[in-house]
């Protein structure tokens, strides 16, 4: 941190007359050691975050947020930084690469990102106001690390202890995730004291709230009580009833500072001041959005619900009160069976770990000609992370990516994709020479992360949905090795929020092609390939339950946008709130939230996607319509429009306005019908 401030202050101090050089490109290779540092302290906080780290974390997170408003608020810095983008377009050309008489349009767009920074990080207020900021800054730093350490001790201390009796109509894969889950946690004997009469060792299992344990226990569970409890459990993570991790008190607190934040900008919500810097540009759009598919996949959704009451009714299955959010899945996976004939338990032996690892490596491969060698000698933190060097088809290194696939304690939940170091062409130089001090600072790192329940000694299998997220976070790092920005602050996923979604949710759509899964759908033991049978129900059952699954997900964007548009929180209360939106919206019997407030990370745990979640549901507009460019191609791996989607979608970063890279992808800007058609909504 001090270093930054140093390198800063050269800035400042500069005699010279204020100029892109010396001002702007400097600033862009600024704090690179904290950045090396922070890339590292900031993963291993997700990753690997033992109780020592957590203790750092809890007295770090203020200074470091305290370091980053002051680095805005340098006496003299803003100003220069002002200068160079009122006077930007005095010498711009049109050209995209001559310098002769000018600047870039991409040293236009830098200027102007990074007096967006400026500006929305307090720049332009007066001392008070700014210093304000700062404490409001700091107390929200402190507020969403203490918020997700709160939701990862919840899922590291919950354990539901079963036996093989209560999982006895569960997947073989799901029985080895939960022995392998009692195992690792150490809280039950795999050898009891006593023998069984056959003389067998009786073992236990237990599910915990990791998703990939939680999601098939309700999926394939008959008891339903027991059902019933792990859901409940896996819902209200974060108001466990211990009033020293009540995230629902910090989730109120954080929308009381973000509200104060929004008003020293001048911004009547925080939603309104979020959204001012993305490609919705107002809450308004946004609900305008959200409310269409909303009202669309709740018809869809009632009708699902019908079908499974008809279903229960048929076989004469009591489910007193109806069917619950605890039912759902259950029953839904029943009617799939019966309905369409397929049952998904038959497709995940062909969808191990090791297969999907080789499909999406493929289709990176026949897409951008990128080639995947594993470097087992290199150090890294945890003995399950794998390690790749990424080259393309010159043999040129692009990037260095790590996989890291399992579910562990300490480890954050969900899937994310993070970079150790970003790409960058503006590399610092040594002191006597125009050399770049270290040619690999600008080679990116990039790191996917999941939560998979490990089997132990078998194959890891993953549902249909676990092999997809491991192509959307597969997306998300094409966006960070594939960055071809020459600024850092332009690079990767430094890009609008509801754009940086695109290029994880594109590559979904390969997942699902036929062609990529009769080659690479293996099965674990025999490498047979997936039978023709299940990949034809796989296809006629594709949109079934997707209204369930779309009410899931928009409920939680409606109420973030909700939330952060009220602009007088006294007297608020988060859960009298959620109950009156669940009642305003009709909201559908026997579903909830994917996310309640109380462990929504998205929303108090991080500062990007706040009064941002409905970003998915943006960009899968954008998506939808990305992919059909294929279709109508005739060709899912054409070269021709590859090379677009590279170009345009994966390296450009923020190197131009988002909305005029898709109509240079598209030809024209995105159309929602590809989106609606793709969800059964129209």
């Amino acid at each position: 941190m001090q270093q930054e401030l140093v390198e800063l202050q050269h800035i400042i101090e500069n005699p010279d007359d204020p100029t892109f050089a010396n001002v702007i490109k400097q600033y862009d290779t600024c704090g690179r050691l904290l950045a090396k540092v922070g890339g590292v302290y900031g993963n291993m906080c997700s990753s690997m975050n033992t109780p020592e780290l957590q203790r750092v974390q809890t007295e770090l997170s203020p200074i470091l947020s305290r370091h980053n408003s002051k680095t805005f608020t340098l006496p003299g810095l803003f100003d220069k930084i002002d200068q160079v983008y009122q006077h930007r377009f005095d010498t711009a050309t049109s050209g995209a690469t001559s310098k002769k008489h000018g600047l870039t349009p991409e040293e236009v767009r830098l200027i102007e990102r990074v007096h967006m920074d400026f500006v929305r990080s307090g720049a332009q207020l007066n001392s008070d106001d700014q210093q304000e900021l700062a404490d409001i800054k700091a107390e929200l730093a402190e507020l969403r690390t203490k918020f997700q350490q709160n939701v990862m001790q919840d899922e590291a201390d919950y354990e539901l202890v079963v036996t093989l009796q209560d999982l006895q109509d569960c997947p073989a894969s799901l029985i080895a995730a939960a022995a392998e889950a009692a195992k690792v946690r150490n809280t039950n004997k795999l050898e009891k004291d006593t023998e069984e009469e056959d003389g067998t060792i009786a073992v236990d299992y237990i599910i915990t709230l990791s998703r990939s344990l939680v999601e098939p226990f309700v999926t394939f569970c008959t008891n339903r009580q027991l059902r019933k409890t792990a859901f409940e459990a896996w819902t209200k993570r974060g108001e466990l009833n211990l009033p020293e991790r009540d995230n629902i008190a910090i989730a109120q607190t954080i929308l009381q500072l973000r509200q104060r934040q929004a008003k020293l900008y001048g911004y009547k919500s925080y939603a309104a001041f979020a959204c001012a810097d993305r490609m919705a540009k107002t809450p308004t759009k946004v609900m305008t959005l959200l409310e269409n598919v909303w009202d669309r996949a709740k018809v869809s959704a009632n009708k699902e619900r019908e079908a499974l009451e008809e279903y229960v009714k048929e076989e004469g299955i009591e489910l007193e009160g109806g069917i619950q959010p605890h039912d759902w899945r259950y029953v839904a996976e029943k009617v799939r069976v019966s309905k369409y004939d397929f049952d998904e338990t038959l497709l995940k032996p062909y969808l191990s770990l090791d297969s999907v690892r080789n499909a999406m490596f493929a289709v990176s491969n026949k897409l951008f000609g990128l080639q995947y060698i594993p470097r087992p000698d290199l150090k890294l933190y945890q003995q399950d992370v794998e390690a790749y060097e990424v080259r393309d088809d010159n043999d040129q290194l692009v990037s260095v990516f790590l996989h890291d696939n399992f579910s562990r304690q300490h480890k954050s939940s969900g899937a994310w994709m993070s970079e150790y170091r970003s790409q960058t062409k503006n590399l610092p130089t040594t002191t006597n020479t125009d050399e770049p001090a270290d040619p690999m600072e600008g080679i990116p790192i990039v790191s996917n992360n999941n939560n998979f329940a490990k089997a132990g000694s078998t194959a890891t299998l993953l549902s249909y949905d676990d092999a997809v997220t491991m192509f959307h976070e597969f997306g998300h790092a094409h966006h960070g090795m594939l960055s071809d920005a020459t600024y850092g602050r332009l690079a990767s996923t430094n890009v609008m929020t509801d754009f940086v979604e695109l290029p994880s949710q594109l590559m979904e759509h390969w997942f699902s092609e036929r062609a990529v899964l009769e080659e690479f759908a293996r099965h674990y033991e025999t490498q047979e390939p997936v039978p023709d049978e299940l990949l034809d129900k796989l296809e006629t059952a594709e949109q079934f339950n997707e209204g369930f699954a779309t009410i899931e997900y928009t409920i939680c964007a409606l109420l973030d946008m909700a939330m952060h548009q009220i602009d007088n929180y006294d007297d608020f209360d988060i859960h009298e709130f959620e109950q009156k939106e669940l009642e305003r919206l009709k909201m559908p019997q026997g579903i909830v939230m994917r996310h309640r407030p109380a462990h929504f990370s998205h929303l108090f745990a991080s500062e990007m996607y706040a009064a941002g979640y409905y970003v998915y549901l943006w960009a899968e507009v954008l998506d939808a319509d990305a992919f059909a460019a294929f279709k109508e191609a005739g060709n899912i791996f054409d070269p021709e429009v590859a090379e677009k989607a590279r170009r345009y979608i994966y390296s450009a970063g923020n190197t131009e306005a988002p909305d005029e890279l898709f109509r240079k992808y598209r030809g024209r800007d995105p159309d929602i019908n590809f989106m609606l058609k793709k969800k059964g909504l129209i």
